[in-house]
């Protein structure tokens, strides 16, 4: 693989293990948030879901092995209300976007695409 090529993919695995995580995170984002917010929680989870699933076909598009989700991860703070479910979103909406841009940089074509839409 050339190192261009390469350099795709470990963005790519990068984007997607954060995907991974946002998913995760929406997932306690959902269980706190007030029922004001909990139409636009669920449609940022379905969006995360969705462009996890991109990065598994654009993965192996490249030949590479789609990072796996872990079991669990450790969330930044504790979130027992919907104030910290919103501050948790934000969080979780941050992180991505900085993998995000480091993809934009590392592809090229439909790929950079992809990762600036998701900005």
């Amino acid at each position: 693989m050339s190192e261009e090529k390469d350099r795709e993919l470990r963005a790519l695995q990068a984007a997607l293990a954060a995907e991974h995580a946002a998913v995760y995170g929406y997932g306690v984002v959902g269980g706190r948030i007030g029922d004001g917010q909990r139409t636009e929680a669920r449609t940022a989870y379905d969006a995360h879901r969705a462009r996890r699933d991109a990065l598994v076909r654009e993965v192996k598009d490249l030949g590479g092995r789609p990072v796996a989700a872990s079991a669990g991860y450790a969330l930044p703070f504790q979130v027992p209300d919907s104030a910290a479910a919103v501050r948790l979103a934000a969080e979780l909406e941050d992180r991505v976007a900085g993998v995000y841009a480091d993809l934009v940089r590392a592809a090229g074509g439909g790929r950079r695409t992809l990762a600036a839409e998701a900005l």
